[in-house]
């Protein structure tokens, strides 16, 4: 069993910076991909970034392109979501995902065999 823990969130005016991390604990993510995903209030969860299994390959919703990195250190078991200009349309619960399937990346939310609980961000206008 996996479990995934993310941190790093807050409350940031519009135009400032959060980043992200997931700690997986229970197996080593080094041969997973991993990915963001986020939910806002009354709407569906949405793909936010994927990353594969070395850190070669990374893909973004069109929505954060340019603004948000992943990245992983696989020796500490950790991703990370670098999130800069920052809208208030990024408000919302941001997850962290495992996938032991796939190792090139997705953006499928089903294709994810393990979830984080979350962590809020809130950008003010």
């Amino acid at each position: 069993q996996v479990q995934l823990v993310e941190s790093g969130g807050g409350l940031v005016q519009a135009g400032g910076s959060l980043r992200l991390s997931c700690v997986a604990s229970g197996h080593t993510i080094s041969s997973s991909t991993m990915g963001w995903f986020r939910q806002a209030p009354g709407k569906e969860r949405e793909f936010v970034a994927t990353i594969n299994w070395s850190g070669e390959y990374t893909y973004y919703a069109e929505s954060v392109k340019g603004r948000f990195t992943i990245s992983r250190d696989n020796a500490k078991n950790t991703v990370y979501l670098q999130m800069n200009s920052l809208k208030p349309e990024d408000t919302a619960v941001y997850y962290c995902a495992a996938s032991y399937r796939l190792v090139g990346g997705t953006g499928d939310a089903d294709s994810y065999d393990y979830w984080g609980q979350g962590t809020q961000v809130t950008v003010s206008s």
